[in-house]
């Protein structure tokens, strides 16, 4: 499992020009699945986006986490995470998970979340074409992979 998290003041998906998930401050996090993700995988990864201490504190210093911010997350499904690009021009996914595979980790994966901020997770809507716009706050981007827990 692969996110890109980005920190930031405020973010919205639409989807048809209608917007479905939509939050203020947070982090906005798009999520690549695999077939191989487990349970595991699902924990750990949670684990690490509520907890990343990448908020200001009193004294400027990013020292707190989304769970001491109250701050919110807009999760958006992207398979393109797992994009290969060594040979040609036109990215490989093969990696990523079919679709109805992905989307029982997608939505074990907002429970997890849900359960470790203790707070409803925003979501676009699995599968679909979606427009995203976010105000990024730093900015601060951080790409976390679950095969690699260096």
């Amino acid at each position: 499992m692969r996110v890109l998290i980005q920190r930031v003041h405020e973010a919205h998906v639409k989807v048809n020009h209608v917007i479905v998930g939509e939050i203020q401050s947070g982090l906005l996090v798009f999520v690549g699945i695999e077939e191989s993700d487990t349970n595991d995988d699902i924990e750990w990864i949670s684990g690490k986006i509520v907890n990343l201490r990448i908020f200001d504190d009193g004294s400027q210093v990013p020292n707190l986490s989304l769970k001491d911010t109250a701050g919110a997350i807009l999760l958006i499904s992207q398979f393109t995470l797992h994009a290969l690009t060594k040979k040609g021009n036109r990215p490989s996914y093969i990696r990523a998970a079919r679709p109805e595979n992905a989307l029982k980790i997608y939505e074990q994966l907002v429970r997890q979340l849900e359960m470790d901020l203790q707070q409803k997770i925003h979501t676009g809507i699995f599968g679909a074409h979606m427009d995203v716009s976010l105000i990024n706050n730093g900015p601060i981007t951080i790409w976390i992979d679950s095969k690699n827990k260096e």
